[in-house]
């Protein structure tokens, strides 16, 4: 006979356990494989939308097929796109380019607007063999709290100049949780800067998680092998 003192036996799982943890396991493998299905045949049918309507009827694919084929307008805009880039390198591209640039700069709001986007374009697209340096590790936004950062440059000009500071300063992208996209590029001295061993993405992974994401998830206080 149990006594009121004595352990429960170990029980196994009811079937609505096992169902809940089997189901729970399932969205774990579906949501990334179908969210990511989701985002490319979404992107694809927007590009489609943008473009197609762009080509006179005549030469629309489905007028010779029948059905709307996803995807024709991407590599119709990759085509265009390809195009574009190989004649804008030649010497009447160039000429082009300029004598429209030189146009624009004379409409006061349409300049504002395209030379913020060429920046943007030039910063992303243009210049993909500027990367981040190293991940760090930095105080922010005060001493005692400490935030992952991406060293992106060391300071010069005016800013490394006018800075009250006896050393080198390092530029510090510091990106916000969960979207690193967006953040703050801070200044700070070379001494108040951790490089960290991990790569960029492990530190990107990091923030991207909020801190549930460790390069060596074995032993977060090991470095990563």
């Amino acid at each position: 006979m149990n006594t009121p003192f004595d352990e429960e036996p170990h029980r196994r799982p009811g079937l609505l356990s096992r169902l809940r943890a089997s189901f729970l396991t399932g969205i774990v493998v579906i949501a990334p494989v179908w969210l990511t299905i989701w985002l490319i045949w979404s992107v694809v049918g927007w590009i489609d939308s943008a473009v197609l309507p762009l080509i006179p009827q005549q030469f629309q694919p489905q007028e010779y097929v029948g059905i709307n084929l996803r995807g024709v307008g991407v590599v119709i805009f990759l085509t265009f796109t390809v195009i574009v880039g190989w004649i804008a390198k030649g010497i009447l591209g160039r000429s082009l380019i300029h004598f429209a640039e030189s146009l624009v700069s004379r409409m006061p709001v349409v300049r504002s607007v395209y030379s913020g986007i060429k920046q943007i374009s030039e910063t992303v697209f243009a210049q993909t063999e500027r990367s981040f340096e190293k991940a760090c590790l930095i105080q922010y936004p005060r001493r005692g709290i400490w935030a992952i950062g991406f060293v992106s440059t060391t300071a010069k000009g005016e800013v490394s100049d006018r800075a009250e500071t006896s050393g080198g300063l390092l530029g510090v992208f510091v990106p916000t949780t969960p979207n690193p996209t967006s953040g703050f590029l801070l200044f700070f001295p070379a001494e108040d800067v951790i490089i960290l061993d991990m790569s960029i993405e492990d530190a990107a992974k990091l923030v991207i998680s909020a801190g549930l994401v460790y390069p060596n998830e074995k032993d977060p206080t090991q470095p990563p092998e």
